[in-house]
This record gives C-alpha cells, sequence and structure tokens, in this order.
C-alpha cells in the first residue's frame, strides 16, 4: 500500500520500529539529547512497560508509546499524536501523576521521605494544541509573579510539528533536523546529501519500507489506511458541521424574512428552503 521509500515515523507503530527497541536507542538518545538542548546528558536506557494499571479496579489504565528510564534514573515518557488531540494536556498530567504516584513504597511512607526521580513528557505532535505559531514549548513549574523556576524535575516538551515550517537548508541546529526528518521522511525518495550524518543513515535504512518483512509491510500498511481512515472522517465530519451551519444560517434569514411578511416563495428564492422547512419555522 505505502507508495513511498520510507515510512512514516508518526504512526505509532514506525515509531517504536525507529525508536522503541533496545537495537535502536541510540537513535532515541540522540533525539532527547538534542530535545532537552544540553541541560541534560543522557548516556544509556532502559525500556520500561507502557501499560500501568491502577491500584484497583476502579482506577484507569495508563498506556504510554513510550516510556524509558534514564542512566540517573529519570522517567522519560515519549507520546506521538498524529491526529488532533483531546485533552491533551490533562493526559499528559494524568501520565507524569501515574509515573510518579507509582514511585511511593508500599508501607514505608515513613523511610521513604518523598525522593521522587525525575519525570519528564516529551509530545511530538502532528498538528497543533492550540492556536499558536511556535512549534517547541519546553514547560516546568514556575513562580506565576517572577517566572523564577520552582521545580525542574517534571517537565513537559510539546512539539508541534505542524508549526515547524523551516526547509531543508534553513535547517540550523541538530534538533531542527531532526524535526524536519520527522515531518517529512515518508515524502523523501533519498537521503539530502547535505545533511548525511551516521545517526540519521541509520535512521534512514530502518524507515526503509522496502527492507522491511512483508509481515512488517502488512502491519505498517494497515496502521496508514487507519491514519487515512481517520482523517477521512474527520474531514466529513468537519463538512457535515459546515453544512449544517449553513442550513442553520438559511433559517435565521427565512425567519428574519418571515417576519418582515414576504410570501413562501419569495422566501424560498432567496434562501433555497423549501415551502415544508419554510412553514415549519
Amino acid at each position: 500500500m505505502s507508495s513511498t521509500k520510507y515510512i512514516n515515523p508518526m504512526l505509532d507503530w514506525s515509531f517504536k520500529k525507529i525508536f522503541g527497541t533496545d537495537p535502536n536507542k541510540d537513535l532515541l538518545i540522540a533525539f532527547l539529547n538534542e530535545v532537552f538542548k544540553g541541560r541534560k546528558k543522557i548516556v544509556d536506557l532502559v525500556y520500561n512497560k507502557t501499560e500501568h494499571h491502577g491500584n484497583n479496579k476502579k482506577e484507569g489504565s495508563a498506556i504510554f508509546d513510550l516510556l524509558c528510564t534514564g542512566d540517573k534514573g529519570e522517567k522519560f515518557l515519549i507520546e506521538v499524536q498524529n491526529g488532533k488531540p483531546v485533552n491533551f494536556k490533562k493526559r499528559a498530567i494524568f501520565y507524569t501523576s501515574r509515573l510518579i504516584s507509582e514511585q511511593a513504597p508500599k508501607g514505608e511512607m515513613d523511610t521513604w521521605k518523598y525522593d521522587i526521580t525525575e519525570v519528564y513528557f516529551v509530545a511530538i505532535l502532528e498538528k497543533t494544541l492550540e492556536v499558536q505559531e511556535r512549534y517547541f514549548r519546553d514547560i516546568c513549574l514556575c513562580d506565576r509573579d517572577t517566572g523564577e523556576i520552582f521545580y525542574d524535575e517534571l517537565g513537559y516538551t510539546f512539539i508541534e510539528l505542524s508549526n515547524f515550517v523551516k526547509t531543508s537548508n534553513e535547517l540550523e541546529s541538530e534538533l531542527d533536523r531532526w524535526l524536519y526528518y520527522l515531518k517529512h521522511l515518508s515524502e523523501m525518495d533519498d537521503m539530502p546529501p547535505h545533511l548525511r550524518k551516521t545517526i540519521f543513515e541509520k535512521l534512514y535504512n530502518i524507515a526503509d519500507y522496502t527492507k522491511m518483512t512483508k509481515e512488517e509491510q502488512d502491519i505498517y500498511d494497515q496502521e496508514l489506511k487507519r491514519k487515512w481512515d481517520n482523517e477521512a472522517v474527520r474531514e466529513q465530519s468537519f463538512l457535515d458541521g459546515e453544512e449544517r451551519g449553513r442550513v442553520e444560517e438559511k433559517k435565521e434569514i427565512a425567519l428574519s424574512l418571515k417576519k418582515m411578511g414576504l410570501s413562501p416563495e419569495q422566501i424560498s428564492e432567496a434562501t433555497g428552503l423549501t415551502a415544508e422547512e419554510i412553514a415549519n419555522l
């Protein structure tokens, strides 16, 4: 089904294939080190389970895309969202809260003293969370009045690729290159010569559709089709909403014309509504 040489890394399965296995963790380490822009230097990662259940049946489960522990014990939760996110900020808070609360030892609270590890949420979004032009937002707890950082060991990074509009000739940093690849990899026929680097050559090799097994190609094709189907549903819902809006606008105009004493025939000619629709107003 795929009509391109490289898979789309913004699909869940593709992202996990590229970044979510031990042989490829050097890719994730390199990417995260650029995301943190020198504030952290990650040397190694361990992949953790991605499904976290509550303490009882009434507590909801949290299923992450990728969860890793850094060499200093930090938790890195990486989420990929290729559709329009709903309540995504609240989801981020819920996920990180679950990772923090799970650190409490059972029955040893007096000796534990709330010595929690660092927790970081990194979201890579195809669409924007809200109307704004920034593509990279680094968020932590700070004093509302002074802007002084209150707590720096809980952080949220939101990368919104639809706002990343740099061309291949405008890339200024390694992070720019990573974001460019994440957004445009599935549109490329080959790696641009001036962007060649060992870490990215490995990424291209992993993402080559023709080098995947038949089973992998089938899984990818199914996920790609699911993405297209979801986009078609969203588009149709948008069009249906627009149509309903136009009909309601016509009815409001017709009602005003009716109150002005115009005949049903005149109102129908002006609005396109049927005589029955006008009579029911």
